[in-house]
Formats: C-alpha cells, sequence, structure tokens
C-alpha cells in the first residue's frame, strides 16, 4: 500500500506519529487518527527520512519507506531480541548491537539491521564469555553486560579484512567461482521507455553478455530471472543464496524526467546508521572506474543504499546503473551493441580485479576481454 500527499485516516496517522518521535514534526496531540491528513508538512518530513536514510526521495510512503520508519523507531535496549526463522527481526537496535558486538571482535558479518543466524550465533558467544545463560535472547541482563564491555576493536574496518581475506583465499583465479547476476525489472514492469528501448530488456540483454564471458572464463553464473519473470528483491536475494555465490551483480538502465541526467552510478548496502558491506564497496568502486573509463560517461560514483537486492544477500553485491535511456547521448550508447559489450567487458575486468587485490594489475580501463580470458587459460595449464 502507497500513501501520498492528500491520503487520510490511521495509517498516515501512524506515520505523522513515527516522524514526530524522529523529531522529523512536532506532536500532534489533538488530531484524531481518523482526521489525520497527508499534508504538505508530513510530505516535507517523509522526504527529509527517506534522504536521512538513502532512500528514493519521492515523498511515497511504499514498502521500503514504511519498514525503515519502523527500523527507525527503535533504541538498543528498547525490546528483547531474538533470532526467529520465518521473520527476523530488523531495526536500528539489531544495527546497533551488531556494531557493538564486531567492536568486541565477534564477527557478526554484514551490519545490516537483521537479527539473523550470523546475530544468533554472536549473542550466545557474548553470553558464554560473560558467563551468562546462552540462549541468544537479547534481553536486560545481556544488555547490562553489554553496556559494561569496553571495546576491544576500535579504527579500521574488521569486517572488511575479514571478507577481504576470504577474497584472497579463494584465489586470483575466476575458475569455479559462483556469481549471480540479476537484471532489473522483468516480466510486466519494463521501467523506462523511450525510441523503441526499454530499460527490462536492455539490463537483460547486458545480463546475457556478461553470463557468456563469465562462463567462458570457468566462472559458474545465474541469472535471477528469465525475460518474463519479476521476481521482488527478496527472492532475488534468495536466488543468490540458495546457490551460496561469491557475488551478486545488479544491473540496471535509469531514466528521468529531464533530459539532462545521465551517467553511471554503482550502489553497495549501507545505512547512513554506519552497516556497510565492506567488500561490496570495493567492488562497486571497481566497477564505476572501469565502465566509466571504457564508456567515457558521467562518473556518478559509488553511493550507498539500503536497498533488499544488497541488504538481503549473504555475500557482497551491487547494483550498477548503466546510463539513462531518456538522455539522448546515453540512449544512442546503449542502443549499440558493441557499447553493451564493451559494458560486459568492463564489468568482468573489474571482478577480476577484486581477486587480484592489486597483484600485477594493468592500468583501468586497457584490460580486455581477450588478455583476460588468455590469463586465465595460461593459469589453468600451470595448475
Amino acid at each position: 500500500m502507497l500513501l501520498r500527499r492528500g491520503d487520510h485516516g490511521s495509517l498516515v496517522a501512524s506515520v505523522r506519529s513515527t516522524l514526530a518521535s524522529l523529531t522529523l514534526l512536532p506532536p500532534d496531540l489533538d488530531t484524531p487518527d481518523s482526521a489525520v491528513v497527508f499534508d504538505d508538512g508530513l510530505d516535507a518530513a517523509v522526504r527529509a527520512f527517506q534522504q536521512q536514510r538513502g532512500l528514493i526521495v519521492d515523498g511515497i510512503v511504499g514498502p521500503m519507506t514504511l519498514r525503515s520508519l519502523n527500523d527507525a523507531r527503535w533504541r538498543v535496549g528498547d525490546r528483547m531480541l531474538a533470532y526467529t526463522l520465518s521473520a527476523p527481526m530488523t531495526g536500528d537496535d539489531v544495527l546497533a548491537l551488531q556494531q557493538r558486538l564486531a567492536e568486541l571482535g565477534y564477527n557478526t558479518g554484514q551490519t545490516d539491521g537483521i537479527f539473523g543466524p550470523k546475530t544468533d550465533r554472536c549473542v550466545r558467544e557474548f553470553q558464554r564469555d560473560r558467563g551468562l545463560s546462552d540462549d541468544g535472547v537479547f534481553g536486560p541482563q545481556t544488555f547490562k553486560e553489554l553496556t559494561r564491555m569496553g571495546r576491544m576493536v576500535t579504527g579500521g574496518r574488521a569486517q572488511f579484512l575479514r571478507e577481504q581475506q576470504t577474497a584472497r583465499r579463494r584465489g586470483p583465479g575466476l575458475r569455479g567461482k559462483r556469481i549471480v547476476l540479476d537484471p532489473a525489472l522483468g516480466g510486466d514492469d519494463t521501467g523506462w521507455e523511450v525510441d523503441g528501448l526499454c530499460a527490462r530488456d536492455l539490463s537483460f540483454d547486458i545480463a546475457r553478455r556478461l553470463e557468456g564471458r563469465m562462463t567462458a572464463t570457468g566462472m559458474e553464473t545465474f541469472l535471477t530471472r528469465g525475460q518474463r519473470e519479476n521476481p521482488t528483491q527478496a527472492e532475488r536475494a534468495e536466488v543468490a543464496n540458495a546457490v551460496d555465490a561469491d557475488l551478486l551483480i545488479s544491473l540496471n538502465v535509469d531514466g528521468c524526467a529531464s533530459p539532462l541526467a545521465e551517467g553511471i552510478a554503482a550502489f553497495h548496502f549501507g545505512t547512513d546508521a554506519g552497516g556497510s558491506s565492506t567488500l561490496g564497496e570495493t567492488l562497486a568502486a571497481l566497477i564505476q572506474r572501469e565502465v566509466v573509463a571504457r564508456t567515457h560517461f558521467v562518473d556518478c560514483r559509488v553511493q550507498h543504499r539500503p536497498w533488499d537486492i544488497l541488504r538481503l544477500t549473504q555475500m557482497p553485491a551491487v547494483r550498477i546503473d548503466l546510463g539513462y535511456l531518456t538522455n539522448p547521448g546515453n540512449r544512442a550508447a546503449l542502443a549499440r551493441e558493441e557499447f553493451r559489450d564493451t559494458v560486459a567487458d568492463g564489468i568482468l575486468v573489474a571482478v577480476k580485479r577484486l581477486y587480484l587485490d592489486g597483484r600485477d594489475e594493468p592500468h583501468t580501463g586497457t584490460f580486455t576481454f581477450s588478455d583476460l580470458l588468455a590469463y586465465e587459460q595460461t593459469r589453468t595449464a600451470a595448475i
């Protein structure tokens, strides 16, 4: 359900109450819930909240904004936390708990605000270390012990070191690595359509070109959808988790009301509250550099977002927005097959750079698909 300017009722009142608790609106104590209206003031507050949380700033309260509003209500210690398989608990309190445990040296994985198996394991380890019953429930007693502990890890990014070491152990070769490719949109959702081109088909075409190149290097590749399918972001993340992928790369073509909007942007999981996928951030930066260098599109830089396709994956995940169909120059380039081949080459080389990790790297934009294929074949023959 979407809430927007002009709506009224109890759901609008709930949104207003949450924003007031976050000091984005003054409290409204006199108006009955049924009479609360989604007015200009509430629209401005919703947009301010969306800006703070890294969401699309449209003033519309959809599922993601509603979930973020609910998550923002909680502070660590406000409620009991525990792992529930069917519906994991989420919230800023979970995010703060994960960050605190990470500072104490526990491997919580991605600080995503989801009380999942890794967070449950870390809570139990902490409880055992502190002589508490290791029931995995973060209640008053565990909270009290947590607040008494001083930080054991300061500075740096411990999770990045863990993820980097995992990537190093996988070796510099691409053979055997599992990559999930996620063409955005799908089914009846065509995305932006201009001059006979649509974002849905372009993202799928680039994904198939990239799939062919990755397969040639010995990588295992999986697509999150067929041409007629449009799974939710959560379902796409489930595909990647089910195959135990090493990476997920989501591909999208954007558009805008203004024809002046143009360029390429890369996204990794992250929140303004401090959660971040560190290796995902590294991969996003590598892809951004390679594709911009090869296409000469405007560099819209690397950014963090809390989108489900990035948040719910158990491996580093990125989304790449490969230009604007509404921009004449970007559109003309995207219409050419050789350009889409160039994009696929750049993304593949960036993945290779992630595993090379600085070892014998050629300059950005100069490593060709032929060079990479020859490198992989030589390496396989040597093994």
